[in-house]
């Protein structure tokens, strides 16, 4: 039996998924990898990190954090038969 909880975090679990998804696209590429494949590397960094990709980087693993703690939850539930 499916319990409200259980279809909550379900649902969180979606919306944070997508947000990743999204979050996750809008990083610049820092080099070397697949972003570098397909054009990704011809820009060049004059300077550090900004502020808003320091703020993008946070939100993404706090983002990251919500989803793996909504994953641990709709596992215990569905494990233990609530």
């Amino acid at each position: 039996m499916i319990t409200a909880l259980t279809i909550a975090l379900a649902v969180v679990l979606v919306i944070t998924s997508v947000l990743l998804i999204v979050l996750i696209l809008l990083h610049r590429g820092k080099g070397g990898g697949l972003s570098d494949l397909f054009g990704g590397g011809v820009s060049s960094s004059i300077g550090g990190s900004s502020v808003a990709e320091k703020n993008l980087d946070r939100l993404t693993v706090s983002l990251g954090l919500i989803w793996a703690a909504s994953i641990i939850g709709v596992g215990l539930l569905v494990s233990s038969g609530v």
